[in-house]
């Protein structure tokens, strides 16, 4: 494990904002570090607002996406609203099918079937709409790379809004609009919106059209915030905005499907993480494994009881998840050994019968133990599918640019890409692969890599400092929970491994006269002869809560333990 200890910012920087906030400086080191300089700034960070948010119509097509749909309404024209299988994806067509629903009844959704039609926009979902009278789609979080299938839908008079965020290709599709924020001639300040994000936008423009506010608006933002926290889209500028709200519609008043999902979680308030590991996975579980819209179901169901026999259903398809991800996993590995590829540049697997599911997850889990970027393949029909994910610092999606004369199709982000190809070609692809990422990756971003805030003392640790921290939230990428590191710190023998398979670390550490606190490293029970015997070491850490009877009192959340240097 690489320790990277970020470059300590500008001292004047420093100073200047914990003068005017009248903070410590760790505190002003953290904000400046986020690039926050200025008192304006930290007010913005700090107290986020809704009228912080940009003009829907600052993004390109806006104003034709929004004229089309209006001309719809008034002509009783029939509307399918249409997404990807995912979070984002299912949030994203329950955000604007029940927005439209609100006030025009036209209004149908469409899922495609993760094995019979695949990732985007479908020939089948094209054909619905022809054969049930609808005569404009609207794509949320997929379409911006499907030319052929547009083109397909304008043959049959079938008009096209997409609303995607993914990466556009050199040629767009023939749609009446096309929104999406990464587009190169498109102006709009904030271009990391996942697709429920700029789902909203839509009908943020909307509503301003029909003279309602933003507070209108402000039920439909759990499923942003959900949308946000699951595609691990940075939480900075506006998507901080909107997690933010999202957040407290979550932890005051969700809408039924969502509070259905979450009763049985003992925590008082959720976090962005909680959502991630809560909520995500059991939306995530009816795509992959029975079919997006079972989850589309639970959030856009306003009876309560109705909405809990759709949670309880979801539940049952999250455990066949899990067990179907534990499975794939131990097989993968054993494939990997087998196969002898422990000092591959990447991790290329494939079975023909693996579900196609939870190949992402799998792809995740693999990288736990081989830290590279990874590539989990199975069969769909006549050709191989795969999900990727990639390492910190990493571009997958570059990589498999590279590569696309071995593909048949491909697309993502930086750190996870989908891609098909056909069977003759995964040896030569799986081949290229390794090339391309053996010459272009670093050695060192194969060590997975913890990156540190601030050096700081136990005597830094204080009731207040945490209560700055919490003002942080929320949490995610470009905005991590800060971490910090602390030299020659001691366990007052309390140590022990912890959990069923006493894989995880508890210690009780202090450093020199400062007050002690109780610490947990998950997966860490590995590296408790460094803590034993009263030997010195260095923690990494972040810092959170821990209640217990009714106490709430501080720990330490250990990232790693080290030998002092």
């Amino acid at each position: 494990m690489r320790w990277n200890l970020k470059p300590k910012p500008d001292p004047l920087k420093v100073k200047h904002l914990a003068d005017v906030l009248n903070v410590d400086a760790v505190v002003a080191t953290l904000l400046v570090q986020r690039g926050i300089e200025t008192y304006e700034q930290a007010k913005t960070f700090f107290r986020p607002v809704l009228s912080d948010l940009h003009d829907p119509f600052l993004m390109k097509d806006m104003d034709r996406a929004v004229e089309r749909i209006e001309a719809a309404i008034a002509a009783g024209e029939n509307i399918l609203v249409f997404g990807d299988y995912d979070v984002d994806g299912t949030t994203a067509v329950s955000l604007v099918s029940s927005y439209l629903r609100s006030y025009y009844p036209n209004v149908a959704t469409y899922i495609p079937d993760r094995y019979n039609e695949g990732y985007g926009v479908s020939t089948a979902g094209i054909d619905f709409a022809d054969d049930n009278g609808f005569s404009l789609i609207i794509a949320l979080d997929c379409g911006i790379k499907s030319i052929d299938k547009v083109a397909y839908a304008n043959e049959k008079g079938i008009d096209f809004i997409i609303c995607d965020h993914h990466r556009p290709g050199d040629i767009l599709p023939d749609a009446v609009a096309i929104l999406d924020p990464k587009r190169a001639d498109c102006d709009y300040p904030y271009d990391e919106l996942c697709g429920c994000g700029v789902g909203f936008k839509l009908i943020q423009a909307l509503s301003s059209r029909r003279g309602q506010t933003i507070q209108n608006l402000v039920p439909y933002l759990d499923l942003v915030a959900a949308a946000i926290a699951a595609d691990i889209v940075p939480i900075t500028g506006e998507n901080r905005v909107l997690a933010k709200f999202g957040l407290d519609v979550i932890n005051t008043f969700p809408r039924p499907g969502i509070k259905a999902l979450i009763q049985n979680v003992k925590k008082k308030m959720l976090t962005i993480s909680d959502v991630v590991f809560i909520v995500a996975p059991r939306i995530n579980a009816a795509g992959r494994i029975k079919h997006g819209n079972y989850a589309v179901e639970l959030l856009t169901e306003f009876n309560i009881e109705q909405a809990e026999e759709f949670a309880s259903q979801i539940e049952g398809l999250n455990a066949d998840r899990k067990d179907l991800d534990k499975q794939i996993t131990a097989e993968a590995l054993l494939q990997i050994e087998r196969n002898n590829d422990h000092d591959r540049y990447t991790t290329v697997v494939y079975q023909e019968n693996w579900h196609k599911g939870v190949i992402g997850i799998v792809a995740s889990r693999l990288i736990e133990t081989y830290y590279r970027p990874t590539l989990v393949f199975t069969k769909s029909g006549d050709k191989l599918a795969a999900s990727a994910r990639s390492v910190k610092d990493f571009d997958v999606y570059n990589a498999l640019e590279a590569c696309a004369e071995h593909l048949e199709q491909f697309g993502g982000h930086m750190y996870a890409a989908g891609l098909t190809l056909k069977e003759e070609q995964y040896p030569l692809f799986r081949q290229k692969f390794e090339e391309v990422v053996g010459q272009t990756i670093t050695p060192e971003l194969l060590i997975p890599e913890i990156s540190i805030d601030a050096e700081i003392d136990f005597a830094d640790i204080t009731p207040k400092f945490h209560r700055l921290l919490k003002q942080f939230e929320p949490f995610g990428p470009g905005n991590m929970s800060p971490v910090f590191m602390s030299r020659n710190i001691k366990d007052t023998g309390y140590g022990k491994p912890i959990g069923a398979d006493e894989t995880h670390l508890r210690l009780f550490v202090k450093q020199g006269e400062s007050e002690g606190f109780a610490a947990i490293g998950f997966g860490l029970a590995k590296k408790m002869d460094l803590a034993c015997d009263g030997k010195a070491f260095d923690a990494a850490y972040s810092i959170d809560e821990n209640e217990w009877n009714g106490q709430v009192n501080l720990q330490l959340r250990l990232r790693d333990i080290r030998c002092e240097e």
